[in-house]
């Protein structure tokens, strides 16, 4: 996965919240648009859009934004960062059996997840599927146990990318005709008309979509919030298959030379390009 993109009401306020608390380094800043990220790697692109009103509360769109840290060290650093400069974003924990995550909403109402995978050795698959759960996770004890004296001097240390996006959606079963009939991802969970996880190459989940806000949602208005998906795929050839795919499904596509974009069927824009 690569940046995705928020488009935002108060860009400064929003900037301060991914670098001061997140531990995301401005990567660059130009007029409206701030890149914020780990060493040169993009995770969150912020567009000032004042005019946009903000995202009604049922409406399609992001779930959250899934930052993936290398180890529980750097995850309890930023995970203790936001907490300290803004408690009252934290929304909760969970032990996901493939994984260790800390869930918080920015402030502007975007979701964010921080999170660290366990090695892949120890997940779990049953005929094609990852066993998840949600289990309780402490986050005081997993603080007290991982966060070492670098993570509380330089709590940006180290890398991150996005692992995994995870989007509000109208209804389950065009998800799954969307994003893994059309698109060409496998599902490697599904719980009924509720959520949908979706991989390639064996992840757990590089995207996920669910109907528990939005239940029978339609297509966006444009408004603030989610603006932009990145998926990147391996070669130019692989790009190239996946514009002839959809346009066999009929699927409108725009092709800018490097990127590939379309929406779903909720008007969430995805964009597609080769490493």
């Amino acid at each position: 996965m690569g940046a995705v993109t928020l488009r935002v009401g108060n860009l400064d306020a929003m900037i301060a919240y991914y670098r001061d608390a997140v531990t995301l380094t401005v990567l660059s800043h130009d007029g409206p648009v701030a890149i914020l990220g780990r060493g040169a790697t993009p995770i969150v692109i912020l567009q000032h859009a004042p005019e946009l009103a903000a995202a009604e509360p049922r409406a399609a769109g992001l779930f959250h934004t899934a930052i993936l840290f290398d180890t529980q060290a750097q995850l309890a650093a930023a995970t203790y960062s936001v907490a300290t400069k803004f408690p009252g974003t934290f929304t909760g924990s969970a032990d996901h059996l493939v994984s260790q995550a800390f869930y918080f909403t920015d402030p502007e109402g975007n979701g964010i997840e921080l999170y660290w995978d366990r090695d892949r050795s120890s997940w779990s698959w049953t005929h094609g599927e990852v066993e998840m759960a949600t289990l309780y996770l402490d986050p005081n004890g997993f603080i007290q146990e991982h966060l070492t004296d670098q993570g509380l001097t330089d709590p940006s240390n180290g890398n991150a990318v996005v692992g995994h996006v995870h989007l509000s959606v109208g209804d389950v079963d065009s998800a799954r005709e969307f994003y893994v009939n059309r698109l060409g991802f496998e599902a490697t969970a599904n719980f009924g008309s509720q959520a949908l996880f979706v991989s390639a190459g064996g992840y757990h989940h590089h995207m996920a979509m669910n109907t528990w806000n939005s239940a029978g949602a339609g297509k966006r208005r444009l408004a603030l919030g989610l603006g932009n998906v990145d998926i990147v795929v391996p070669t130019a050839d692989d790009l190239g298959a996946l514009d002839e795919r959809m346009s066999h499904f009929g699927v409108q596509t725009r092709n800018d030379g490097v990127n590939i974009s379309f929406d779903d069927p909720w008007a969430n824009r995805v964009s597609v390009r080769s490493a």
